[in-house]
């Protein structure tokens, strides 16, 4: 595995590449208040059939932290420039939250760069009470920094069971969170706010698969579905008993929706 920096418009966006030399790629987007590590329990699944370039979205982990506010054409222009430096002519996309948002913005705009795409525990709209639970988010991180909203961050992210039986794992995603800077996690938010692509989705011509897990609180079941029948030829996975980050907290039953469609066997 090979870590790097790519500039792009005078900001370091941190990268990792790994995998298969010479195989398809598959670039991984990691959700808000998260970091290139949320994607680990899948490389043993991608690694010998990808090459896979996972990255730091701007604002988080080791990637730079230009001011607020950002929108999805900055997080986009990110990827593009990503692809851009490392040859990628086309490669599969998987996102989860904000990643997810991502993945559409990038299938709108730039639908030639893209094989497929893996959808995954995001929404397509902000509806006014998806807006209100940031504006409270936000008003307790103006309060108190994000230690005041990690408890409840950890709730809807992971499963009861899962957060009971993985201390450590836990552990180290609430480090991750709190690591973020303040300014990326507001600058990200911004973006978030804006969402309103669900009357898009009939343009997506890229395959794609989303997934959800059936206890997420944060992007739910009935969102998902939504933008699944909006989605030319999509499909739903849902992950039973997954919470907000399945990938995580149901790993192998993750791993076993997303492999069929990447034509792992």
């Amino acid at each position: 595995m090979s870590a790097a920096f790519v500039e792009h418009d005078g900001l370091l966006l941190a990268c990792r590449v790994s995998g298969t030399v010479g195989a398809p790629w598959i670039v991984l987007s990691n959700s808000l208040g998260a970091t290139v590590a949320m994607w680990e329990p899948q490389l043993a699944l991608l690694e010998p059939h990808f090459r896979v370039l996972r990255y730091d979205t701007r604002g988080h982990g080791a990637s730079g932290v230009p001011p607020a506010p950002y929108g999805f054409d900055d997080l986009v222009g990110d990827v593009v420039a990503l692809m851009d430096h490392h040859g990628i002519a086309r490669a599969t996309f998987m996102g989860l939250s904000l990643g997810g948002m991502t993945a559409m913005h990038l299938a709108l705009a730039h639908p030639g760069r893209l094989e497929r795409i893996v959808c995954c525990d995001t929404r397509a709209d902000a509806p006014a009470p998806f807006q209100q639970s940031w504006v409270e988010r936000l008003a307790a991180v103006d309060e108190g920094g994000l230690g005041r909203i990690v408890g409840g961050t950890m709730e809807r992210w992971f499963a009861p069971d899962w957060r009971a039986e993985h201390p450590a794992a836990l552990a180290a995603v609430e480090a991750a969170f709190l690591a973020t800077p303040v300014e990326g996690y507001r600058g990200c938010v911004a973006a978030i706010r804006t969402l309103d692509v669900l009357k898009d989705l009939g343009r997506v011509t890229a395959p794609t698969l989303y997934v959800c897990g059936s206890a997420d609180m944060a992007a739910p079941v009935a969102a998902m579905e939504a933008m699944a029948a909006a989605t030319p030829g999509a499909r739903l996975a849902v992950i039973e008993g997954g919470a907000h980050l399945p990938n995580i907290d149901r790993t192998a039953e993750f791993n076993r929706a997303i492999a069929g469609f990447l034509g792992i066997p």
